[in-house]
């Protein structure tokens, strides 16, 4: 009787116990086995991550996953708009980058805003929010794309048209956005549209210190790349070189800013580098600051431009459109204005399609600073890497639809013909919450710049027909880069 009693018992407490686990914790997610968790299907699916978790966050009833395997810490993976505005707004305080995330970028990054949490973060927060609101700025922006588009980028791609050479299009629109964002957040310029086949130094190690970041993030096992890191070898000695070299440009650029600034007794100085010395900010934290405006400012625009642009070769009525507005706004014979870009609502929602599908940054992680439980349930450990994850949200039946797979920008279009009202939530592209991106409108004001000085005098065709490959670095880029051929268009 008494061991009847006592099984009963602990069939009760078993029983009991497994209701709240399965109310708490996610039960969807990959193959796990004791100790190695997930890894053989992480290994097995590495190439091809972000559709393997799209697909698995697909098949979750919550939209939301948990990812455990040796080495890495306990992830959970949300691409549900309620976790998502909970992590990124709500329960802003819990989930900060954290230090796991700070230790794979802080060799480049440093104490840069992208990479601090609490009042560091704070305090670069305000100053930059202050910087980027003036109109100054704004105006200083527009001057200098209309600068290098006009004098560089355009010139550059008439010699490809009428010569008939091939260009990395992805190449092009990155060495345009790194001059453009040098000479807006540093006053100096590196001229990386004058010769296609020169990497400056700067450009170069700043390139393989992000890749090398990257790849940190993406390890199976951490304990591999710190290792490499303790003992200086391989990529964790080549990313430390780099990281020199970056810090040595930067830091030159710093000091010779600096003598100017006290030449010219603060002088009229528009970039941000000035501005930020002006503040009385020390060496360290300023080239800590430039050096994650510089990588925001590049990376992310001219990935985004790379996508619309080969997009646009695959759906012509959608650029007819475009062309459309642009020439019905400013029909080429002056320069692009501010209030001209704010006009074009169809390229907006062209950019806004683009990267719904193929977001600059596919996943972005927070770490939890306590136990907490996510809106749909999901039970978060302290210490979890807790991810939300764009590019799986831009395609979710549950948000955009049957049609999600499908470029079609219309969506982005009221009855009125205005831009739709989107939840951050939904749309995370450029973060949300307190840490929304302040250079959201610089962002579209150059890829419209772009846009609408490219469109309405070229044609792009691309040499290959095969899509290419989306690759989910710090930013993504397209794998080979974006072959095209250029020509002049025609009426």
């Amino acid at each position: 009787m008494f061991l009847s009693l006592f099984l009963f018992f602990i069939l009760g407490f078993i029983t009991h116990s497994l209701k709240l686990h399965l109310k708490f914790t996610p039960i969807y997610g990959p193959s796990s086995y004791p100790i190695l968790g997930c890894l053989i299907s992480f290994y097995k699916n590495r190439h091809r991550l972000l559709d393997w978790y799209t697909q698995l966050l697909s098949e979750s009833p919550t939209q939301t996953i948990l990812v455990q395997r040796f080495g890495a810490p306990r992830t959970i993976i949300t691409a549900n708009p309620d976790n998502v505005e909970y992590m990124l707004k709500t329960n802003f305080i819990n989930y900060p980058k954290g230090k796991p995330f700070t230790d794979i970028l802080g060799d480049f990054l440093g104490r840069g805003i992208f990479n601090v949490d609490g009042e560091l973060w704070n305090a670069q927060r305000k100053l930059a929010s202050h910087e980027f609101s003036t109109n100054s700025l704004r105006e200083f922006v527009v001057k200098t794309l209309e600068e290098v588009v006009e004098n560089r980028l355009v010139p550059l791609l008439i010699q490809a048209a009428n010569s008939g050479k091939v260009l990395d299009l992805q190449d092009v629109l990155r060495r345009f956005a790194f001059d453009t964002i040098c000479k807006v957040s540093l006053g100096t310029d590196p001229h990386c549209l004058d010769d296609l086949s020169h990497v400056p130094v700067l450009v170069d190690s700043f390139d393989t210190a992000s890749r090398a970041c990257a790849m940190r993030g993406m390890a199976p096992v951490y304990a591999i790349w710190k290792s490499k890191r303790a003992l200086n070898l391989g990529s964790e000695k080549k990313l430390k070189e780099n990281v020199k070299r970056v810090h040595c440009c930067i830091d030159e650029i710093i000091e010779e800013k600096k003598q100017k600034i006290a030449t010219e007794n603060g002088g009229d100085q528009m970039d941000l580098l000035s501005r930020l010395l002006l503040a009385g900010h020390d060496n360290e934290v300023v080239r800590d600051m430039v050096i994650s405006f510089l990588m925001a400012g590049r990376d992310t625009t001219s990935s985004a431009l790379t996508w619309l642009f080969w997009l646009t070769t695959n759906h012509r009525d959608v650029k007819d459109e475009m062309i459309k507005e642009i020439t019905s706004i400013n029909n080429g014979d002056k320069a692009l204005e501010f209030d001209e870009l704010k006009e074009m609502k169809h390229l907006a929602a062209c950019l806004n399609e683009s990267m719904r599908l193929y977001p600059p940054v596919a996943w972005d992680s927070k770490h939890a600073a306590k136990d907490d439980i996510l809106p749909d349930g999901t039970r978060v450990q302290k210490g979890n890497r807790v991810t939300y994850f764009p590019y799986g949200m831009g395609r979710m039946e549950e948000i955009w639809g049957k049609d999600r797979l499908e470029f079609k920008p219309d969506r982005w279009i009221d009855e009125n013909g205005g831009l739709k009202s989107v939840s951050p939530y939904e749309y995370p592209v450029f973060q949300a919450g307190p840490r929304v991106c302040l250079g959201k409108e610089m962002a579209f004001t150059q890829m419209k710049y772009v846009l609408a000085s490219v469109l309405r005098r070229f044609e792009i065709k691309p040499v290959n027909v095969e899509k290419p490959v989306f690759l989910p670095l710090l930013t993504a880029h397209m794998v080979g880069g974006f072959n095209v051929r250029i020509y002049g268009r025609v009426e």
